[in-house]
């Protein structure tokens, strides 16, 4: 299973990084104008996000939404041992270069377990399939971080379409999504069969 995920991160890393930033700029900014109309994301007081990094989807516009509608916005910050928390920011200027330059939250008020059920979180990857796996940086932080989280917050993953794959091998550690924003659908993975939401 292993060669198979590395096989996979490298095809999809390889399509990700051909990506000319007017292509990445205008297809992030169709994932995040679903996101910012999507029910959950509305009604959510508190919302995770993260820094993108090699032609990962953009997060700003979400952002920069989510604070101006008053919402709490959270972002992963790694500890030692790679141990990772969220931590609040009131403004992008409190996000700083920090582990592997990735962009982290400069602050220390960690979110606390009793939101849970009221947290939407957003997470990237290398790749998805319909069912809600997905492969990641290859490092175990969100594994973790939503493992932590528990089920009662709802995590999403964005993506490019071309991300979605019939299907990522899946470990006893890997966590799953609920949904998936492309910029050509919504795919809510908890529901069978398998509903894809196209927009026109």
């Amino acid at each position: 299973m292993g060669e198979s995920k590395i096989a996979l991160r490298t095809a999809a890393l390889s399509l990700r990084s051909a990506l000319s930033h007017k292509d990445l700029v205008f297809r992030s900014g169709l994932i995040q104008a679903r996101v910012r109309q999507f029910p959950d994301y509305l009604t959510a007081p508190a919302v995770a996000l993260y820094a993108s990094i090699q032609n990962e989807v953009m997060t700003d516009e979400i952002r920069e939404d989510a604070l101006r509608c008053g919402k709490s916005v959270f972002y992963p910050k790694l500890g030692a041992g790679d141990s990772v928390e969220m931590v609040q920011i009131a403004s992008a200027d409190q996000l700083v270069p920090g582990h592997f330059g990735i962009l982290e939250p400069a602050g220390d008020k960690i979110f606390s377990a009793e939101r849970q059920e009221h947290l939407f979180v957003l997470v990237p990857g290398l790749a998805f399939d319909l069912k809600g796996n997905r492969l990641g940086r290859g490092r175990g932080w969100y594994d973790r971080l939503l493992k932590k989280l528990g089920k009662k917050a709802t995590a999403a993953g964005l993506a490019f379409d071309f991300q979605i794959v019939d299907q990522v091998p899946r470990e006893p550690w890997d966590e799953m999504v609920a949904y998936i924003f492309t910029e050509m659908r919504l795919i809510e993975c908890r529901e069978l069969p398998r509903k894809t939401l196209s927009f026109s």
